[in-house]
């Protein structure tokens, strides 16, 4: 007879649904890729596949709400690691101008494998340097052979170094082409549909990269097609600057005027708000992607995280560049929020399970699917991380496990289930198609990191 539970993860020494709830000794119950039930030790159904937690933590998978894959390809690149955000950018333009359909591909496989062993389950990707057509759909054929949770942020940049911008001319477009290319992803790829695994948005780089028309288009297609928006803002100091001699106002000002002001929205970064800009982008309910790491490394500042969570604003994390934060690890950008919200705001300002809130329930709220991902609610996706620690790691922490999780790592994902798929599996990728990835990782990285 089959069973009508395709998966049940059990044995779980806390399970957590969500901020809210919590269930000692829980099991989560999968069928058709939405979680069916949730329980207590002792009345498991009957399964098709079981897995056992072995008293570890369970959680919602994390969600990664900014990042720009390809820049795997380029990791911790010597000459670029010392400058300032501009300086870092214009280092590393040249050498991504070689970036082809097999680069995007091969960057996202790889790149995915390594935010499933983080405990992501769902990522966005904004992909705005464009010598090439067709490297956004690349990436999602990678994230379709593996199953994973992708939303493509289809990125773009119009304003030249020759326009007054800072990208050269290699990885830039028209206007035409950045709104011809938005449509035809949106038409071929966007999926509206409840659970589904892959998604577009559109993303224009920056203020300093592109042109007004550029913002105020994008913002009416998006609204024609119910298509959601992203894009960095208010990052950097030179920001404030390249706005107010360029626009006449700050980016906060430019990005209002362009008709971004919504809940629509999700930005990146967002650091230099003043108090009155960042009460209008509550207001509005845009969302802002926190980026620990990499804003630690470049040395740019952090967002106001806890002032935002008071205010109302969607806060998700995302772990950015992995030429700016080298790493693509969800658990390690959890972790960088909390210490950051710690060190900003003193001890009481966050907690392991703030900061597990925000990778998850906040993460889906930047992304409009917080009724479907960010918890293990019956009728959510089945996205969910059993996470390993190691004993030695884990000796004496015997009173909170959720503490204990981004307080005592490193943490590794030693089971990720994305749409009730096992992914990940005893901390290994389970992925026919990563060697031959990671040999063509290596061969494209030298011949892309030798031209320079």
């Amino acid at each position: 007879m089959t069973s009508a539970v395709d998966l049940l993860v059990k044995d779980a020494g806390l399970l957590v649904l969500d901020g809210e709830g919590e269930i000692p000794g829980g099991w989560v119950a999968v069928s058709n890729g939405r979680v069916t039930a949730v329980g207590t030790a002792g009345t498991e159904p009957e399964a098709g596949t079981t897995v056992s937690a072995a008293g570890r933590l369970v959680t919602p998978g994390l969600i990664n709400t900014h990042h720009h894959i390809y820049q795997n390809l380029t990791r911790a690149y010597a000459p670029a690691v010392s400058g300032t955000l501009f300086e870092w950018l214009t280092t590393l333009y040249p050498l991504w101008s070689a970036l082809d359909e097999e680069a995007a591909y091969v960057s996202a496989y790889v790149g995915m494998a390594e935010l499933l062993m983080g405990g992501c389950t769902t990522s966005s990707d904004h992909l705005y340097v464009h010598p090439r057509p067709h490297l956004v759909d690349a990436e999602i054929r990678a994230a379709r052979d593996i199953g994973f949770r992708f939303h493509a942020t289809r990125g773009s940049m119009t304003r030249s170094v020759e326009d007054g911008g800072l990208p050269p001319r290699s990885v830039t477009q028209t206007v035409d082409e950045v709104l011809a290319d938005s449509e035809r992803l949106i038409k071929a790829h966007h999926d509206p549909t409840p659970g589904a695994l892959i998604r577009v948005a559109l993303a224009p780089c920056s203020p300093f990269s592109v042109t007004k028309e550029v913002m105020t288009a994008t913002a009416e297609l998006a609204e024609r097609h119910d298509v959601r928006l992203h894009t960095h803002l208010a990052e950097d100091h030179d920001e404030d600057t390249y706005c107010l001699e360029t626009y006449g106002c700050r980016p906060v000002e430019h990005f209002e005027d362009c008709g971004w002001m919504s809940d629509r929205t999700w930005v990146a970064h967002c650091i230099y708000p003043n108090d009155d800009e960042l009460g209008r982008l509550a207001a509005a309910g845009v969302g802002v992607a926190h980026c620990p790491s990499s804003n630690m490394l470049i040395g740019g500042g952090t967002a106001r995280v806890k002032e935002m969570r008071e205010l109302g604003l969607p806060v998700g994390i995302g772990c950015d560049g992995s030429a700016s934060t080298d790493h693509a690890s969800l658990w390690m950008e959890t972790r960088g929020a909390l210490l950051l919200g710690r060190y900003r705001g003193g001890p009481g300002a966050m907690t392991a399970r703030d900061a597990l809130d925000i990778a998850t329930r906040g993460s889906a709220q930047c992304l409009g699917r917080a009724d479907e991902l960010g918890h293990l609610r019956p009728g959510a996706c089945a996205d969910l991380v059993v996470w390993d620690l190691h004993e030695v790691a884990l000796a004496g922490a015997l009173s909170d496990p959720v503490e204990a999780w981004l307080r005592c790592g490193p943490a590794r994902a030693w089971t990720t289930v994305v749409g009730g798929r096992i992914l990940v599996d005893r901390g290994e990728p389970v992925l026919p198609g990563l060697s031959e990835a990671l040999r063509d990782h290596g061969r494209i990285a030298r011949r892309m990191q030798q031209q320079a």
